[in-house]
């Protein structure tokens, strides 16, 4: 399929999440010339919604930074399979959790089962999410504000208490926000509500931990090539995808990666409380 432009953009999928594997073009998820520098060097990082999109990404830039990596995903097995070959392919471990992360046993066990695999836990990025546009605001039923909320929202709460069993000083919390928290998004507006908790929760949380020496940052993607969007939105917004920011086009899994390395990495142990913006110039407030 070709939006106005004549490029190649992905087919709409049925089925949320979406599979990477099944996108073509594919998602670039690190960058060729990428050149690691040790930042990450025997850490060991749990990531959910790791197995596609900027979750593979962060999964691919930290094992070849030196980290270990889990990935939670929900069923994507094509997709989290894949993602494990290219963290092994780095030199480095891949544990994959499938489950729910509606569920707070499994957010739980999921961390334990980390620890128990790869020995500890130093960065936790909570990254999972899921989205279901409706035009208008009465569609949005009882079970979809559920779904959005205990997916988006409620899961973080669940891991980071998990995962502060396990995180010691200089260890470290990233979020996954979005652009939508700072900016209207009349046809998300569960998703966009659960991002802006989001975005509130990573400051709260900073100022709540900044005495164990842990920090708490967020990133807050714009528009990004991953399956949720072609899983999620019609064909008409998937060729214009990315068409409103200032370089008019959508971003790339790998243009994130480097963020979330950069929040992980001590190049930010002065950094706690605050929202990295990688959104093609969209102008926000906060």
């Amino acid at each position: 399929m070709e939006n106005k432009e004549g490029i190649q953009v992905p087919e709409k999928q049925g089925h949320q999440p979406g599979i990477e594997a099944e996108m073509d073009p594919r998602p670039e998820y690190i960058k060729s010339n990428y050149k690691a520098a040790g930042k990450l060097h025997d850490k060991v990082a749990l990531i959910t919604g790791g197995d596609s999109g900027i979750g593979r990404a962060i999964a691919v830039h930290y094992a070849r930074e030196g980290a270990d990596v889990a990935i939670v995903y929900l069923e994507e097995n094509q997709d989290a399979e894949e993602t494990q070959r290219l963290v092994q392919a780095e030199g480095r471990q891949c544990l994959l959790i499938q489950g729910d992360v509606k569920d707070r046993d499994f957010c739980r066990s999921a961390v334990e089962e980390t620890v128990a695999g790869l020995g500890k836990l130093n960065i936790l990025v909570n990254n999972a999410g899921v989205q279901t546009p409706q035009k208008e605001f009465k569609d949005i039923t009882e079970e979809q504000l559920e779904t959005t909320f205990k997916t988006n929202i409620f899961a973080y709460f669940h891991f980071a208490t998990a995962a502060l069993d396990h995180l010691k000083a200089g260890d470290t919390i990233i979020n996954t926000t979005s652009v939508t928290a700072y900016r209207s998004s009349p046809n998300l507006i569960d998703y966009s509500s659960t991002k802006g908790a989001i975005t509130t929760f990573t400051r709260s949380l900073a100022t709540n931990l900044v005495k164990k020496n842990i920090r708490v940052n967020a990133v807050a993607p714009g528009p990004v090539w991953t399956p949720l969007i072609v899983s999620t939105f019609d064909e008409e917004k998937i060729k214009d995808f990315g068409s409103e920011t200032a370089m008019k086009r959508a971003g790339q899994p790998s243009e994130l990666g480097p963020a979330y390395v950069f929040l992980a990495s001590d190049d930010a142990s002065f950094i706690t409380g605050q929202v990295i913006h990688i959104n093609g110039g969209e102008v926000v407030n906060g």
